[in-house]
């Protein structure tokens, strides 16, 4: 195949608060106001969120770092960036988070669609048409032909509005469409957070969400459920990610902006859970019902809420903006590893990669019993791998000397000497970081990957 990627004919994100409002928009998604609060509710509150933080300042942050090194210094996508990184089998390696960020954004855009169906069903609901939203969730079991249909148009729907953004490029699409939509969603989450704090006992849930802080409830699930939600939310996994990364320009500050988007991603999180929590308190639910929480549970909350009908459409709407930003990342990651590596142009590439990603949509609109081991197996586990193996790549391929030039280049600012300087005791800090990514960051995702095969996948250990 033939390559036309090049440095000097790469695109560039044109402004520092683009760029940020970019990595923040694909860092947020359904992670942190769909996951994160279910996540919550599922490991016990406060603890959990106690060790998330950490878990993103201690893991996420370096881990961030490391992935944007590699698009930056390689100029490729995951297909191109682990060979060129002279990762053993590196271009197979690549292919493989291809073909899985391909089965992810499927599933992915199935729940987009189920965030957009709910969103349409608020707004017709203000003006009196009720509409079951819960209409288009798969059965448990079997198959529904009305939620199949639904789900398919949805879909669509969400897959065309991908693609609008993504035909203009870098600059004309995703980085204006994020320099939108991030603010947007951040006015609706502190509208929606006003509402669920004036709630008659909505002080519990504050309580048991950042207060009730126990140490003997911060257990070995809740700290490596923490971590996993950290890769996940800051869309760590070989992917997403380093494309982005490869969009840097020379002079964009690794260490600052990765600190920037960590610090937005998680403000994201813990103002979704100031929604939920002190609502969900407030009218006596459960806070642990998983991923129900936000499509069973919520509704439910809203429906007895003065104006219910009108804060669910907000809700929903800033959940469909943030999402929607992410699947238009992992749809990145599929063109760049198209026009990377053929030379197929960019709007064919749009065309094809979001065909290929409906067809892969199908088979989890089917029922849960597909839909749930599709995501465990192609996001907590493909992502997991993918970001052990970014880690890896840059700190145990890549030389070592490049890799320090890349981090330091923002601190030195001596982009003509920083081979000459990086050895030397002046940035002790980026030397402690490059081991701290060679050894720390890999044993503590790969502390994560046994514990989602064990606990997950077969089951065999339960909380600790």
């Amino acid at each position: 195949m033939s390559s036309k990627s090049s440095s000097a004919a790469r695109e560039t994100f044109s402004t520092r608060f683009g760029l940020l409002a970019t990595m923040i928009g694909v860092a947020v998604g359904l992670g942190n106001v769909w996951r994160f609060p279910y996540m919550v509710g599922e490991f016990g509150g406060a603890p959990f969120v106690l060790f998330y933080v950490l878990a993103v300042l201690l893991i996420g942050v370096p881990a961030l770092i490391a992935e944007w090194t590699l698009g930056r210094q390689t100029h490729r996508g995951p297909v191109g960036a682990f060979q060129t990184a002279g990762l053993p089998l590196g271009r197979y390696v690549g292919w493989l988070f291809f073909v899985g960020v391909t089965a992810a954004t499927g599933y992915y855009s199935n729940v987009l669609g189920w965030v957009l169906y709910y969103a349409v069903a608020g707004v017709v609901g203000i003006i009196g048409i009720n509409i079951d939203p819960s209409r288009i969730l798969p059965p448990d079991q079997g198959y529904s032909l009305t939620s199949i249909i639904l789900q398919s148009i949805c879909t669509l729907l969400v897959l065309l509005g991908c693609v609008t953004v993504l035909r203009k490029g870098l600059r004309a699409g995703i980085e204006k469409a994020s320099r939108i939509i991030v603010p947007t969603l951040l006015i609706g989450l502190l509208i929606l957070i006003a509402r669920s704090l004036t709630l008659p006992g909505a002080s519990v849930g504050i309580q048991w969400y950042l207060g009730k802080f126990e140490p003997e409830a911060l257990t070995g699930s809740v700290m490596l459920a923490a971590i996993g939600q950290a890769i996940f939310s800051l869309s760590l996994g070989g992917t997403f990610m380093v494309v982005y990364g490869s969009y840097l320009n020379r002079d964009d500050p690794l260490k600052k902006n990765a600190a920037l988007t960590a610090t937005g991603d998680v403000c994201a999180g813990l103002l979704a859970g100031l929604v939920i929590f002190p609502a969900v308190f407030a009218f006596g639910f459960e806070p642990a019902s998983g991923p129900a929480l936000l499509f069973s549970t919520l509704p439910a909350v809203f429906g007895q809420i003065p104006l219910g009908a009108l804060f669910s459409t907000v809700f929903f709407l800033a959940l469909f903006g943030a999402a929607y930003l992410s699947d238009v990342a992992a749809l990145e990651v599929l063109v760049a590893g198209v026009t990377d590596n053929t030379s197929i142009h960019r709007s064919r590439a749009v065309w094809m990669t979001a065909s290929i990603v409906f067809a892969f949509a199908i088979p989890p609109m089917i029922n849960m019993r597909i839909f749930t081991p599709w995501d465990l197996t192609f996001g907590s586990g493909f992502q997991t791998m993918g970001a052990l193996i970014s880690v890896i790549a840059v700190a145990w391929s890549l030389d070592r000397s490049e890799v320090i030039k890349e981090i330091t280049r923002d601190d030195l600012q001596l982009s003509d000497t920083v081979d000459q300087t990086a050895d030397r005791s002046t940035n002790r800090s980026t030397v402690w970081l490059y081991y701290w990514l060679r050894f720390v960051i890999p044993g503590a995702i790969l502390a994560v990957g046994l514990w989602w095969i064990f606990s997950d996948l077969l089951g065999i250990i339960g909380n600790v």
